[in-house]
């Protein structure tokens, strides 16, 4: 992992920074799948405690970065973001990892689940999740949907702590590990 790509999301009167990062992550999603591309990760430079920011900085080697920019992911997006060039890490860079964290926050989903999982009751399901089970979280997340089952989800994203060793590893298919880091300047 030697090169990056920053795509900056543009002032837009008619759409939100997250609206537009939202359409990003699922594009580049969309594009991991099919290339099958396991060596690319994500980093969000400008996240805060709440917010992902306004910058998406995407680390790998220069061959993957162009193979996934030949397939033209950022069609329709052009007019919303900047995108560099495929540019040189700093050589002082540190590192961290840029990991999903997934939430159990609905005591009926956990229910029913249960219920399908373990054939009980949905009396004996109750019994066993109490509506305190519900966890929350105030990482920053953007909103997407599945492609397959069209439902609509958070996908939380966490930014660990900055340190000076990397940790190769793979990403899954948002660009995300919670093994591997990415260059962090």
């Amino acid at each position: 992992m030697n090169r990056y790509i920053d795509i900056e999301i543009l002032t837009d009167p008619e759409f939100t920074s997250p609206q537009i990062l939202s359409v990003l992550v699922r594009k580049l999603h969309q594009s991991l799948v099919d290339l099958n591309c396991n060596q690319i990760g994500v980093s969000y430079p400008e996240h805060k405690s709440t917010t992902l920011g306004g910058l998406m900085r995407l680390h790998a080697n220069e061959h993957s970065l162009q193979r996934l920019m030949e397939t033209g992911w950022l069609t329709g997006l052009l007019d919303h973001v900047k995108v560099s060039e495929c540019l040189e890490i700093p050589k002082d860079s540190k590192f961290c990892m840029v990991s999903r964290v997934q939430v159990k926050s609905s005591p009926e989903r956990l229910r029913r689940r249960a219920q399908k999982r373990h054939g009980i009751s949905e009396e004996e399901a109750r019994e066993r999740i109490s509506d305190r089970a519900a966890k929350t979280t105030n990482l920053p997340y953007v909103r997407l949907a599945s492609i397959s089952t069209k439902q609509k989800f958070p996908l939380f994203i966490q930014h660990g702590p900055v340190t000076e060793k990397n940790k190769l590893g793979e990403f899954n298919n948002y660009g995300l590990s919670s093994q591997a880091t990415v260059p962090w300047f």
